[in-house]
């Protein structure tokens, strides 16, 4: 007789999302990145934006994951207008030549795989918020 095993449970919702864990792989690479720049204030001030930009991609998701569907559905735009932060910060970076363009690439991918991952949720709890319910309207731009 086999014991059948319960699928364990997360107590927060937003741990069992596979973007709420690549937003937090994302940040982990920026903590790593600034490790390796130089010492002056102004790479310091630079790179505490971009850990806050990018840590904001996950506390959105984590943040709006405790509300209604069409909250979530604003708070996952709040993610996505922090990827575009990060994606201008990625390039600034790069020009500034704070990083190299190999770890430019590394960061516009998980840039770019974010943005879909977050755009396919928002798709779905849009197709399931009843028409005429706030956050109903289509994502503008799906990026």
């Amino acid at each position: 007789m086999e014991i059948e095993q319960e699928k364990p449970t997360t107590f927060f919702r937003f741990e069992d999302l596979r973007i709420y864990h690549k937003a937090l792989e994302y940040t982990d690479t920026i903590y790593s990145m600034s490790r390796n720049v130089k010492d002056d204030p102004y790479t310091r001030y630079f790179f505490e934006r971009f850990l806050t930009s990018a840590t904001s991609i996950a506390t959105n998701i984590a943040e709006g994951s405790s509300r209604n569907k069409s909250q979530f559905i604003y708070y996952l735009k709040m993610a996505k207008s922090s990827v575009r932060e990060c994606v201008v910060l990625s390039t600034l970076a790069l020009s500034q030549k704070f990083i190299t363009v190999e770890v430019f690439d590394n960061s516009k991918n998980y840039l770019m795989e974010m943005t879909k991952m977050i755009g396919a949720l928002i798709g779905s709890l849009q197709r399931s918020v009843r028409p005429g319910e706030p956050g109903a309207e289509e994502d503008e731009n799906n990026e």
